[in-house]
């Protein structure tokens, strides 16, 4: 009779074995419904992001190249502020070269003058006199003189307008180089592609580089470049035409007369007489002032007196209601009351002391206007002193001014005749 060489193991009813079995297939359902759920998101997911990398492929393409675009732009614009810019300085330096000729012009006519005067100066005995002749000649070696100036500050400005105008056209240039480079860059990182030989992945790609601008600055410092040649440019422009004007005038200015002395003279003495008349009048004005000003700085010191005294009444009754004992020490409406009175005379009294100030800098103003005006008066009374002896030394010549005033063109402010010799009655005026 055979053994059991075990004992035998664990036995199982027939609802456990059905009950695994269907476990066993719930499990697998389960798996299948997992897989088949993580395919379906698998595949969603691939087609979000292939969809997703497209257009951000098209749309970065589309930036690329609207930003070439927009940097070709301004390279034309640049382009055509640099040719603009060239054309200037080639203009200004033929008209600096024009105004140095004109200077150099001037050395001979001051030379005859001067050799004139010379000359002149071996007259002897009665015929050493003042007359026109000499009047003329003197006149003639101012006007030179001036027109020197006038021409060598003409230069001088068309110099440093001439290096502010390289200076501009550096940072044009610059800036069109740097445009130049980007365009380059981009147009490459425009032709790039996923078959391209020369990709690679790159550490830190998404870093800021130092140095890095907004668009609005990019765009701000180009226009602030074209608009500083532009104005550059407009300045050399308009000092071109005053250049030139300059140059005309100097020119016809050699030639030209001036108005009679006597005509001058008496001119004079009525600007003087009327300077006189205002500075009295002013003088009066003045002195009825100054009264008024001390007395309104009276007025204001004793306001500023009174409100700090008010100052301290509001400062005792706070400093003494923080003595009130316990709960009574509470933020009523007294304490918000005298604390609003506090800021507002604080606050006047910095309005009158700033008052007060400005009124005693406007008395100082005034006792330094009213010296500066008796001052003056003094000056004018010795002018009109002195320029009607001179008047009356001249009666004698008594030859009316109106008929050695020049004709004067009212477009350019030249004689429209020639120079005639002086004649007889014009020497002894002069």
């Amino acid at each position: 009779m055979a053994t059991l060489s075990a004992k035998p193991g664990q036995r199982f009813t027939m609802p456990d074995w059905h009950t695994n079995s269907h476990l066993i297939s719930a499990d697998a359902e389960r798996q299948r419904s997992a897989s088949h759920q993580v395919q379906q998101e698998a595949r969603a997911l691939r087609n979000e992001t292939n969809n997703q990398a497209k257009w951000d492929e098209h749309d970065n393409q589309t930036r690329l190249a609207e930003r070439i675009s927009s940097v070709n732009r301004w390279k034309e614009t640049l382009d055509k502020c640099l040719a603009d810019i060239d054309v200037e300085i080639d203009a200004l330096a033929k008209v600096k070269e024009a105004a140095e000729r004109a200077l150099q012009a001037k050395n001979l006519p001051l030379d005859v003058s001067i050799e004139c005067l010379t000359l002149r100066e071996s007259r002897c005995a009665i015929d050493l006199v003042r007359d026109p002749v000499g009047e003329e000649l003197h006149k003639e070696v101012k006007v030179i003189d001036k027109a020197k100036k006038e021409l060598q500050q003409r230069v001088n400005k068309a110099f440093e307008q001439l290096c502010l105008l390289q200076e501009a056209r550096q940072q044009l240039s610059c800036d069109h180089r740097c445009k130049m480079e980007a365009l380059e860059i981009d147009r490459v990182c425009l032709s790039l592609n996923v078959n391209s030989p020369n990709i690679s992945l790159k550490v830190n790609p998404t870093r800021v580089p130092d140095g890095s601008t907004a668009p609005d600055e990019w765009e701000q410092n180009s226009q602030c470049n074209k608009e500083h040649a532009e104005a550059e440019m407009k300045a050399s422009t308009e000092l071109r035409e005053a250049t030139l004007l300059a140059i005309a005038q100097t020119n016809n200015e050699l030639e030209a007369q001036r108005v009679a002395t006597e005509f001058a003279l008496r001119k004079r003495i009525r600007d003087l007489e009327r300077a006189y008349d205002e500075l009295k009048w002013q003088e009066q004005n003045t002195l009825e002032e100054i009264p008024e000003m001390e007395e309104d700085i009276r007025h204001l010191e004793e306001d500023l007196r009174r409100k700090m005294q008010d100052l301290k009444v509001a400062h005792t009754r706070l400093e003494t209601r923080t003595y009130r004992p316990n709960t009574e020490l509470c933020r009523d409406q007294v304490q918000y009351g005298l604390t609003d009175e506090v800021h507002q005379l604080e606050g006047t009294i910095r309005a009158l002391k700033q008052k007060l100030a400005e009124a005693q800098d406007a008395l100082d103003a005034l006792y330094r206007q009213l010296h500066r005006i008796q001052t003056d008066i003094g000056y004018k009374a010795n002018s009109l002193l002195l320029d009607n002896k001179c008047l009356d030394t001249r009666r004698k010549l008594m030859v009316p001014a109106e008929k050695f005033v020049p004709e004067l063109d009212t477009f350019n402010r030249t004689t429209n005749r020639a120079l005639s010799p002086p004649k007889n009655g014009q020497l002894e005026l002069a």
